[in-house]
């Protein structure tokens, strides 16, 4: 890697700061958001309205991580409570 590509990336990293600096805190948020779901279910499953009450966060936030932590296999869904599943930690997650 020469000197011009340096200088180059060093102008462009200056250049989309904000950007840089706007991703970075909310990919913070996200993670806070993942631990706190895992939380509240790593010693028993619960359902998205319970975490999210317990969690105190929004349902609907709640809802989509879940969903996504269920995709990538880190949660899965365990029995029915009600109108609602139930989750918990994937233990080979």
């Amino acid at each position: 890697m020469g000197k011009p590509d340096k200088e180059a990336m060093k102008a462009l990293r200056k250049q989309r700061k904000a950007y840089i600096d706007r991703a970075q805190q909310e990919m913070k948020k996200q993670r806070k958001l993942i631990k706190a779901i895992k939380e509240q279910i790593k010693d028993e499953p619960k359902t998205v309205p319970r975490i999210a009450s317990e969690a105190k966060l929004q349902a609907d936030q709640v809802l989509l991580y879940v969903a996504a932590l269920r995709k990538y296999g880190q949660v899965v869904e365990v029995d029915k409570d009600g109108d609602y599943f139930t989750y918990k930690l994937d233990a080979e997650a």
